[in-house]
């Protein structure tokens, strides 16, 4: 495979500060993490901080090759936002970080790590922002093709530095922990209970989910079959689909769609014996917390976006227009609609054999 091309090497003789720009994506975002810690494997002596928005930063709060994480809060509106902005640029500044590598694609990035006065700065040339880049990176054909975590670790590589392929690890806090712990004693959930998470959002569109009539399908099966206690996931964006998928199942289930924060979230999902979800952040959290994982692909491509891990399997449906990466399905949704509650059952069966 060919790699991404730099014409320039970079002196790191005297890097002591690095910066990360996360992307702004939960699932972009534990994509970065292989990347992470082959950044803290080439500067075991630098200290790495992560520039993140708040609804990813749980991501990287606790993760050990993290010394601090910097949150860029979100504007309301063009004011409010620029007033942010400003605020970053002088948080960098007082850093005085010596490299800025850059995950975010987005001429963003660039500006305020340029405007923070970081020496160094490596990202893909991307966005027109290639002029703000001390280190800018072309991207080759194939690796445009590769999974999104080959994607970030490929930046490192252009520059010489080790990084080996490997699979996101999500790391929980203690606090994360009991908190979710108070959430199950709440929900009368019990120690020892066969947990079943259901993921039946996504933010990107509604092309990407599946039913939630055939989610509800999934829960009562693993109640029947497998004694299983259901919780369900979402955002409070989500909080109508979710109550669907309650509402169409006959045993209890409990709704934590939009109840909790991310880092609460991560906590309750650790604690899951099995994950079934569509794409999105909450598939690559499960599958990086090392919970067994059913991801559920329509429109959008596993190999570039697909859960990492051994104990993750993909269920699809082939059709010609997938995967068309389109938020809404100007046809028949057959991709979706052609994956049967039976389909995601029997794949559900063979991780569970295979997991144990």
């Amino acid at each position: 495979m060919s790699k991404p091309l730099c014409d320039k090497k970079m002196d790191t003789s005297g890097i002591k500060r690095i910066l990360i720009r996360a992307p702004n994506w939960v699932g972009d975002a534990v994509m970065t993490l292989p990347g992470l810690e082959a950044v803290r494997g080439n500067f075991p002596s630098s200290s790495v901080g992560v520039l993140a928005k708040p609804w990813v930063a749980p991501i990287y709060e606790h993760h050990p090759a993290v010394d601090r994480v910097l949150v860029y809060p979100k504007g309301e509106g063009v004011f409010t936002d620029l007033k942010e902005m400003i605020q970053c640029v002088r948080l960098i500044r007082r850093q005085r970080f010596d490299l800025a590598i850059l995950f975010q694609n987005a001429f963003e990035a660039a500006f305020l790590t340029y405007l923070g006065g970081v020496g160094l700065r490596l990202g893909y040339r991307t966005d027109c922002r290639g002029f703000l880049l001390t280190h800018g990176v072309l991207r080759s054909r194939d690796v445009l093709k590769t999974h999104q975590t080959e994607y970030y670790l490929s930046l490192l590589r252009s520059m010489g530095w080790k990084a080996g392929s490997t699979d996101p690890r999500i790391y929980v806090s203690a606090g994360d922990t009991e908190a979710a712990q108070r959430i199950l004693d709440a929900g009368n959930v019990r120690e020892g209970d066969f947990l079943l998470g259901l993921g039946p959002g996504a933010i990107f569109g509604g092309a990407k989910r599946w039913p939630a009539e055939r989610f509800a399908d999934i829960g009562e099966m693993a109640v029947q079959r497998w004694g299983a206690r259901v919780l369900v996931f979402g955002s409070a964006g989500e909080t109508t689909l979710c109550g669907r998928v309650c509402d169409a199942m006959v045993s209890p289930a409990l709704n934590l769609c939009g109840r909790t924060s991310l880092a609460a979230a991560m906590g309750l999902i650790s604690r899951c014996s099995f994950f079934v979800t569509n794409d999105s952040g909450l598939m690559h959290i499960a599958a990086a917390l090392n919970v067994p994982t059913v991801a559920i692909f329509g429109p959008t491509d596993p190999t570039a976006t697909g859960p990492r891990g051994l104990r993750t399997r993909i269920v699809r449906h082939d059709t010609s227009c997938a995967p068309c990466l389109k938020s809404e399905c100007p046809e028949d949704h057959a991709c979706m609609l052609g994956i049967r509650p039976a389909d995601v059952w029997e794949a559900m069966e063979r991780l569970r054999k295979d997991a144990h």
